[in-house]
């Protein structure tokens, strides 16, 4: 019985590192949130794209929106984790301190939700995807993973939905409206912003001209 368990989870090891590998040269067939998007809402729109398609309006809105020390640290910011523990202290609203990579490693191989054992997972998977496949490749999973609208997942989707253009031909303002419905993008609407949208929209247009792409 324990040789069955240890060749189950050498199977599954060598697995996850096949994936990990392949998941550097191509984008995910299918992800477990979308699984969800389409069991919930009846559709799917996406249409991966790769880094360069994508443009710099809004791979710089989404960094400057999400994870400003993105291309500096190594997948994991402890300022913002402990800023957001300090935060989720005081009682107030719970907020993430989660890094793109950490979001990217969330969306590619793991699932929604806050238990230890997710987390757990994602600290590992975001440290090998952070040596295996280096910031370039990491943004451009994240860019084309995220949940961006009911039903709809990664920028390109969401910029013809939303825009009717492709992500590359965004404006600068277009870009960072894309980034301001993060992280609740069922809720909010770009096109029916209130005024806390509104806000967030014009601060996110100010940092991303702090933002220098790799």
């Amino acid at each position: 019985m324990w040789k069955k368990i240890k060749k189950f989870i050498y199977i599954l090891i060598l697995a996850n590192i096949l994936f990990i590998v392949w998941g550097k040269f191509f984008n995910p067939p299918i992800t477990f949130t979308q699984i969800g998007g389409l069991v919930e809402f009846g559709k799917l729109k996406r249409d991966y794209v790769s880094y360069d398609e994508m443009g710099s309006n809004v791979k710089k809105a989404v960094v400057a929106a999400e994870d400003q020390s993105f291309f500096s640290h190594n997948g994991f910011d402890y300022k913002a984790i402990q800023k957001a523990m300090e935060h989720n202290e005081k009682g107030k609203k719970l907020r993430g301190g989660s890094t793109i990579s950490q979001q990217t490693a969330k969306n590619i191989f793991l699932w929604q939700g806050r238990s230890w054992i997710r987390k757990g997972c994602e600290a590992v998977y975001t440290f090998i995807i952070e040596l295996v496949w280096g910031k370039e490749v990491i943004l451009e999973r994240y860019l084309n993973s995220i949940e961006m609208g009911r039903g709809v997942f990664g920028v390109e989707a969401a910029s013809e939905y939303y825009f009717n253009k492709s992500s590359k031909n965004l404006t600068k303002s277009e870009a960072a409206w894309i980034a301001t419905i993060l992280p609740n993008p069922k809720k909010y609407d770009p096109k029916n912003p209130s005024a806390y949208l509104s806000k967030k929209h014009r601060w996110i247009m100010r940092q991303m001209n702090n933002i220098a792409l790799k």
